[in-house]
């Protein structure tokens, strides 16, 4: 009998161990030789824990190792629970840096926009910190006024704080909209529009409208479209024929002809203006030289005349003297 309970005994010990040594197992830091680091957040970090996944693009690269409050784990340089930076969140975790690869300096991939989220996995309520690449101005890096443990990277808004600062803004934005009245604004252009609908010089725009168009349909079945369509298309298929007849043709090739020769004469005119001019200033030179010959003759034969007529006018009064010379000269009285 004192032999059954020892066995019993040792087998409740035996199962104790291995429950402790499991609980052990499964709660130890599985990246023991990992880097640490170290991040703030200024959101809640509800449904994450100790041992919760380090993920880049969801690949687990390592785990959390601490959660606790600014104000307590520096509370050496925070400023107080009071004040908005000591209300943040210390999130510890360790990265394998044989699952990473080959990584540039910390300080190389924050200023390229390495951050660190919170992101949920699922429906399940669980959270885990997921690295990832963003925009470096878009998510600046906070300062904090005390001098961290481990190597920092900073943090940026999950996508369910971001949505929600989102709804919170237009929230506030909705809030300064006068919402009755733009309600009472729409109401009076509604009834604005079925006034003018019901009458005034609308209804009276519509109802005229309406009669021009029942006129035009009328003038335009008593024009009889058809037939006038089937004229305006035998008329140009006449004078697309007409364009392509023979004479049209020859019409076409004579004027080019004339132009043709119209272009050349007038090429030639410069020329033939030209050899007028010299024309023109050869005779002018001509008739010069010929009265400066003339002139003397035309002055002998005026001073012939002249005698003649003397002489002539001599005849006329004296006929003897021809024969007898001339007149004896008159006695002084």
């Amino acid at each position: 009998m004192t032999g059954t309970y020892l066995r019993v005994g040792l087998m409740l010990v035996a199962s104790l161990a291995l429950g402790v040594a499991l609980v052990l197992f499964l709660g130890r830091n599985r990246v023991s030789d990992g880097i640490g680091y170290e991040s703030y957040f200024k959101e809640t970090v509800q449904g994450l824990d100790v041992g919760s996944p380090v993920k880049f693009r969801g690949v687990q690269l390592g785990q959390v190792s601490a959660i606790g409050l600014v104000a307590a784990t520096y509370a050496e340089a925070a400023p107080g629970v009071q004040d908005e930076v000591s209300r943040m969140v210390v999130v510890r975790f360790v990265v394998d840096p044989k699952k990473l690869g080959p990584m540039p300096e910390l300080a190389t991939a924050i200023a390229a926009g390495l951050r660190v989220r919170l992101a949920a996995q699922g429906i399940t309520g669980l959270a885990y910190l997921e690295l990832d690449f963003v925009d470096a101005a878009r998510f600046p890096v906070w300062a904090v006024p005390w001098r961290a443990q481990l190597a920092v990277i900073p943090s940026m808004p999950s996508t369910i704080a971001q949505f929600q600062d989102a709804a919170q803004q237009l929230a506030a934005k909705l809030q300064d909209v006068d919402i009755p009245g733009i309600a009472a604004s729409i109401q009076g252009l509604a009834d604005d529009g079925r006034r003018l609908l019901g009458g005034g010089e609308l209804a009276m725009t519509l109802s005229e409208a309406a009669g021009l168009m029942k006129t035009l349909r009328a003038s335009a079945e008593a024009a009889d479209m058809p037939a006038l369509a089937a004229e305006l298309r035998e008329t140009a298929a006449a004078l697309r024929n007409l364009a392509g007849g023979p004479q049209s043709r020859d019409l076409i090739a004579a004027t080019t002809k004339t132009a043709e020769r119209l272009s050349e004469a007038v090429i030639r005119l410069p020329a033939l203006i030209t050899g007028l001019e010299a024309a023109v200033r050869r005779v002018n030179n001509g008739t010069a030289d010929a009265q400066a010959e003339l002139l003397p003759t035309l002055r002998d034969a005026r001073a012939a005349a002249a005698s003649l007529r003397d002489t002539s006018e001599t005849l006329r009064r004296y006929p003897a003297s021809v024969l007898l010379g001339a007149p004896p000269p008159r006695e002084r009285p």
